[in-house]
């Protein structure tokens, strides 16, 4: 069953990226605890706070991440016959938002392609 609430996107995208160990995305380390109540960590070395979104094309994102991840799905499988406007009343956003979001999906898929790959790997391509 793929991920429909933003809670289990984080929590699936956590398992992709690190495993069972958040690692942090500015120094590396693997020392961090979690803040109370939340998806985020603070590192034991370098103390900043982060989540899992850092250093992806999901960082700093307004977007709920299960719409990121429907967006990415169909643009990979589809990537020349999604249009923008397709793209928008397909993942309920307006279509400046459907259109960074297919940029920044273009992008990754020469940046970031094994989180990509991840992410339609584990059937998360199913309707919603």
């Amino acid at each position: 069953m793929p991920p429909s609430t933003q809670d289990e996107c984080i929590i699936y995208l956590e398992k992709i990226r690190w495993g069972d160990k958040p690692r942090c995305p500015y120094c590396g380390s693997l020392k961090s605890s979690r803040y109370k109540g939340t998806y985020r960590y603070h590192c034991q070395n370098c103390f900043t706070a982060y989540s899992v979104t850092v250093g992806t094309l999901f960082h700093k994102t307004h977007v709920d991440l299960y719409k990121w991840f429907q967006a990415i799905c169909l643009i990979l499988n589809n990537s020349s016959s999604v249009s923008v406007r397709q793209l928008a009343a397909i993942i309920s956003v307006n279509k400046n938002t459907a259109s960074e979001m297919r940029n920044k999906i273009l992008k990754a898929m020469q940046e970031e392609p094994e989180l990509l790959q991840k992410l339609i790997e584990n059937d998360i391509s199913e309707e919603k």
